[in-house]
């Protein structure tokens, strides 16, 4: 198991053996930033929880198994594992990372609610400043729909056709930030969507679905844009290292981009469609009960109608006989 030092270095030279779909589970690296987001998240998330239960309020499991196991989990499993470590030697690995990070991490950890766990569990004066933060401006132009849009649609394509993926390539600084980029950017997008959470840029469900769909064609368009360039993303990196050791078992950098590419379109339209299904069910189950609540107004309505009926017919021997 590759484990490295608690201070971010950066070796290009280093030297791994033929990856495969086990060394994913198998070449660990304890990377400092990953490890302590991690841990700092998560374990807030569940001293939120246990404060609640403490006191005997009850807190979803479902929403806390997503927000610790699936989100933080999935941002763990994509920054140290397998993918985290080969994810500068192939960019094939890279982009599962990206996927991950950038779209099942925000989706689980908006599952779980924390903004709502949050301003239950704090006290007075950081849940009013908790509040503040949520009802700013700064708040609601960062939710703005079309801006957040925008945002996921435009980072990766300044990722990849920019300076900015090179320069991750040779900085531990800059490959870790673009790392939280994706989960924020990704976060910034679909928090409001989910609408579990009190936060700015809720809209309405047909409108959060006309969001989804938009994104499916961008996935698409980038994807096949990258599988038919000739140009090398990170352009001398990855042949350089066909020059050492490792260059027995690389594949060829075109046909791995071209296999980057299609991750990127193929999943990317693939979580799409899962997220597209998630908020139609949740958009049948809210309007199912709408109409249950609405059918309990109605029959309320028409009992109150009945009794005002049944009162005015027991009056009415009575009123009759004093005008007699």
């Amino acid at each position: 198991m590759l484990v490295s030092s608690l201070f971010v270095s950066w070796d290009a030279s280093a030297t791994l053996p033929r990856f495969t779909l086990g060394r994913v589970f198998s070449e660990w690296s304890l990377e400092p930033i990953p490890f302590v987001i991690t841990v700092w998240v998560a374990g807030l998330y569940l001293l939120g929880v246990h404060t609640l239960r403490r006191r005997g309020d009850r807190w979803p499991a479902g929403r806390t198994l997503s927000f610790v196991v699936v989100g933080m989990g999935a941002f763990y499993f994509a920054t140290a594992s397998g993918l985290g470590t080969y994810d500068l030697t192939l960019l094939s690995v890279h982009m599962v990372q990206h996927m991950l990070l950038s779209m099942l991490v925000p989706l689980a950890l908006a599952l779980g609610a924390p903004v709502t766990l949050a301003l239950r569990t704090l006290p007075t004066r950081p849940r009013g400043w908790l509040l503040v933060v949520l009802h700013s401006r700064v708040a609601r132009v960062l939710s703005f729909p079309p801006l957040t849009l925008a945002l996921y649609v435009i980072s990766p394509w300044a990722l990849y056709f920019s300076g900015w993926y090179d320069a991750s390539l040779h900085s531990a600084y800059v490959h870790e930030m673009m790392h939280l980029h994706l989960v924020l950017v990704g976060a910034l997008f679909f928090w409001p969507l989910m609408g579990i959470d009190p936060v700015p840029g809720r809209v309405g469900y047909p409108a959060r679905m006309l969001l989804v769909v938009l994104t499916l064609p961008f996935h698409a368009f980038l994807g096949v844009t990258i599988m038919g360039q000739d140009t090398l993303i990170g352009h001398d990196w990855y042949p350089s290292l066909h020059d050492g050791p490792m260059g027995s078992w690389l594949p060829d950098p075109h046909d791995d981009q071209h296999l980057a590419g299609g991750i990127l379109w193929g999943s990317g339209d693939l979580i799409g469609l899962v997220f597209f299904g998630v908020l139609f069910a949740q958009w049948v189950r809210s309007s199912m009960k709408e109409a249950a609540r609405e059918d309990r107004r109605l029959d309320l309505l028409e009992a109150r109608a009945a009794a005002r009926s049944a009162g005015a017919s027991a009056t009415s021997p009575g009123e009759a006989g004093r005008d007699g």
